[in-house]
């Protein structure tokens, strides 16, 4: 809590900054560092829910920032249910959710603050999210359907600007978007009370497209203020092993089930299945080539093997 929020608890709380930690202790501290340093004079707590790290980051936080709020589990519950946890408990007007491997610039939270507090129908504001050298990635994202499971996304962004922004555009003004990337984004707690959390049967992915769908169609709006910097170390909180790419592809099912009828998503489940089988071929194709000499190919073919035996399973 910054010095105007506990010189006085009587303080009206801006922010509650939610932060899910699991075995990232070196992220954490220069996290944590960039949040004091750029929140200015905004009101606010910090809630770190750790995920039963082994890595002695509790030990760390007693002993650097004792006046965090910390919530303990015994076993790695996830993204969605982690924060729920500081949903929870939080008091602030709005939550920040923020990753271990983000760092705030100045000024980016009281922009996306700023933003909120002028648009009563925002109920999640995500900035632009940048890799360590100022390059920009992108921090947004359209929900998934059978159009963008079908065409690559990259193309749709560059046949449909307006319906699929991205990091390859320009963008002066604050724009409506489908969903934030979880890495950094603020979320008006009235919002939360009205449709509730996280759905917790998500586990690290696509719990924030989930929300934000729920909140579209409770007429909420989902917005990206785009002079908002916030670097992200992208991928480092979560690594990038076979497990978080089956993660990814079982969230994404999950969304689909959830939201489309049985016909629309056994289509998309076979589109998806079917782009698999292609990029296997391909893959195969490639190693054979380089009689399996090139690493990277020979990695990228067992990656798809992998998914595809996963998915005969699930089906």
């Amino acid at each position: 809590m910054n010095d105007r929020a506990s010189n006085d608890q009587s303080t009206k709380m801006d922010i509650s900054v939610i932060i899910i930690n699991w075995n990232t202790k070196d992220l954490l501290q220069s996290c944590l560092d960039s949040v004091y340093r750029t929140m200015g004079n905004l009101a606010f707590e910090i809630i770190i829910v750790d995920n039963a790290s082994s890595d002695g980051s509790l030990s760390f936080l007693e002993k650097k920032y004792p006046q965090v709020v910390k919530i303990s589990n015994q076993e790695n519950k996830g993204f969605g249910v982690a924060n729920n946890q500081g949903f929870a408990v939080m008091k602030g007007k709005y939550a920040l959710l923020l990753n271990t491997d983000a760092i705030l610039t100045p000024n980016a939270v009281h922009k996306l603050w700023i933003f909120c507090e002028q648009h009563r129908e925002a109920a999640i504001v995500c900035g632009q999210l940048l890799h360590a050298d100022g390059s920009k990635q992108n921090s947004v994202a359209a929900f998934p359907s059978l159009l963008t499971i079908t065409i690559n996304t990259s193309l749709l962004e560059y046949l449909f600007p307006l319906r699929f922004p991205s990091k390859r555009y320009e963008h002066k003004e604050p724009l409506e978007v489908d969903s934030a990337i979880g890495a950094c984004m603020l979320i008006r707690k009235k919002a939360l009370d009205e449709v509730g959390f996280f759905d917790d049967r998500y586990f690290f992915f696509f719990e924030e497209t989930d929300l934000a769908y729920t909140l579209r169609r409770a007429s909420w709006g989902i917005y990206q203020v785009p002079d908002a910097f916030i670097y992200h170390l992208q991928g480092q909180s979560i690594g990038h092993n076979i497990g978080s790419r089956i993660e990814f592809y079982r969230a994404r099912s999950q969304f689909l089930r959830k939201w489309h009828n049985p016909l629309y998503y056994y289509l998309a489940s076979g589109v998806v299945f079917l782009r698999l089988l292609i990029n296997w071929m391909f893959s195969f194709v490639a190693v054979a080539m380089t009689l399996g000499l090139a690493k990277k190919l020979t990695q990228k073919l067992a990656v798809y093997s992998q998914l595809i035996c996963w998915y005969i399973k699930k089906i």
